[in-house]
């Protein structure tokens, strides 16, 4: 792909953005300042839609955004796990300095990139899975489950009250809700409107429509489905978040046949996972082509900004796992698509690194508004175009904290750059290196050949550049740092239902 530096990107755009639909990369005129809708799932893979990985699932609405829009391969999470990543989105910082390392709450003192939107003249609002332990702040309108909400006749709360939605799936009262918000929306200001699904989190209960068609389906294994570990540390060895040994029957909604055993125990076992799983998937889809309607229905397609993307990725059977949290490909990598017709070409295709901190700087970004420097992300803007500017950061850090803690995922740390991969389990003390050109699948560590050492000696040294540069004192490594995890807010007294 061909790069230019972000002085000559930006020397282009305003010498009249000629290409007829590039995106400026600094910030937007008020006058032309796009609305702004995000939707996030859960623990959504991005190899389960078909604009990337067309194996699993056929995703039409999802693969709308990426044909009229860009779609991202290369987006990652700096901490893979739910809370963590949702605090980061909304921060732009890391782990270690917004004070979000595991499942403790978000400061409700916390400015927030809602705040400044709401400052910059957007009207802000927010439907569905908030998961950071405090009611959110910064938003004009807000309605969210408590803690993790359920799937069928789900809770939602607003600073009012609680509403239980009875008789429905949680993915469309939030598909209904957020269409009712973007009718009822002061029409006077520009908005920015965070949509987030519960789906397809665990226990990953489709909707009956979308569960009885996926139940008679066969999904195709994983490669590395019996990944036998070799040459990998104690860390995957120890792990309990496998698909042959750790899926209770609440996953799998049924009990194992009898006389399975062995290897085809565990492809049962994957199938009635992933056909749930992808059953959630297909009602984000069909949820994604309800929103797109009304945009079209209103006329504010052209210039509303539309992110889909996960708040990280996801094992599906990849490495025999379920689950999140490793440094592993399938985990650390978030689907991105951003459509915007007035800004973006249709088709574009971005391989330049990005990760969940940089959601907030686009955000502003994109409303005119500025950056400030305690954000550690940047703007994607510059990318819009699909070209990368020279500048372009070539790595990235990771770090998982919860240790001990759910699935006995080892706690670690470490750095990708665009052709390999370090982690050290720091309380093990042992490393992992891939070289991701020559084993994508990253099954073999090379971190002990004697001809990988010059790579990982230019590996260790980016890994404790990056460390450096983002103040990571190694603060939160021991859980007694830990911020105090919080029980969910409670929600208030039931209220009258809206007419």
């Amino acid at each position: 792909m061909r790069t230019i530096s972000r002085r000559g990107f930006l020397a282009g755009i305003a010498a009249g953005a000629a290409c007829g639909g590039c995106a400026t990369a600094g910030r937007m005129s008020s006058a032309r300042r796009p609305n702004i809708l995000f939707i996030m799932s859960d623990d959504h893979a991005a190899h389960a839609i078909s604009a990337y990985d067309g194996r699993l699932i056929q995703t039409p609405h999802l693969d709308r955004l990426a044909k009229e829009g860009c779609l991202f391969t290369h987006v990652f999470a700096t901490n893979a796990i739910c809370t963590p990543s949702r605090a980061s989105i909304l921060t732009g910082q890391y782990s270690h300095v917004n004070g979000v390392p595991v499942f403790n709450k978000l400061d409700p003192a916390k400015i927030t990139v809602a705040h400044r939107m709401r400052q910059a003249g957007y009207y802000t609002a927010l439907i569905g899975k908030w998961h950071l332990g405090s009611d959110p702040q910064g938003f004009d309108h807000w309605e969210i489950f408590p803690g993790q909400g359920v799937y069928f006749d789900p809770v939602l709360y607003t600073d009012e009250g609680s509403k239980k939605y009875v008789g429905e799936h949680a993915t469309d009262v939030v598909t209904r809700l957020t269409i009712e918000q973007l009718r009822s929306r002061p029409k006077d200001k520009p908005f920015f409107m965070m949509m987030q699904h519960k789906a397809p989190h665990r226990p990953w209960q489709p909707a009956l429509r979308h569960q009885a068609v996926w139940r008679q389906k066969t999904i195709p294994e994983p490669a590395t489905l019996f990944d036998d570990y070799a040459t990998r540390t104690d860390a995957l060895r120890e792990q309990k978040q496998s698909v042959a040994h750790d899926l209770t029957r609440q996953d799998v909604k049924e009990d194992v046949p009898a006389g399975l055993a062995g290897r085809d125990r565990t492809r049962w076992l994957y199938q009635r996972y992933m056909q749930d799983y992808l059953g959630c998937i297909q009602g984000i889809d069909e949820s994604v082509g309800l929103v797109l309607d009304e945009l079209d229905a209103q006329g504010l397609a052209e210039n509303t900004v539309v992110i889909y993307t996960s708040d990280q990725g996801f094992f599906l059977g990849d490495h025999g796992l379920y689950d999140k949290r490793f440094m592993y490909e399938e985990s650390l990598k978030m689907p991105f698509l951003l459509r915007w017709p007035r800004g973006v070409r249709a088709g574009t295709r971005q391989e330049a690194m990005a990760i969940n901190c940089d959601f907030a700087p686009t955000f502003l970004a994109l409303a005119g508004a500025e950056v400030p420097a305690e954000m550690q992300g940047v703007s994607l803007t510059p990318l819009l175009g699909g070209t990368i500017p020279s500048d372009w950061r070539k790595s990235m850090y990771y770090r998982y904290y919860h240790d001990p803690g759910d699935h006995n995922t080892a706690r670690h740390y470490g750095v990708r750059t665009e052709t390999h991969k370090l982690i050290f389990f720091d309380k093990k003390e042992q490393w992992e290196c891939y070289d991701l050109g020559k084993d994508p699948e990253e099954l073999r560590n090379i971190y002990g050949d004697p001809a990988a050492q010059p790579a990982v000696a230019a590996l260790k040294a980016e890994l404790f550049r990056l460390k450096k540069q983002l103040g990571d004192d190694d603060r939160y490594a021991d859980p007694r740092e830990w911020p105090k995890e919080s029980s969910y807010v409670k929600p208030p007294a039931a209220r009258a239902p809206k007419p």
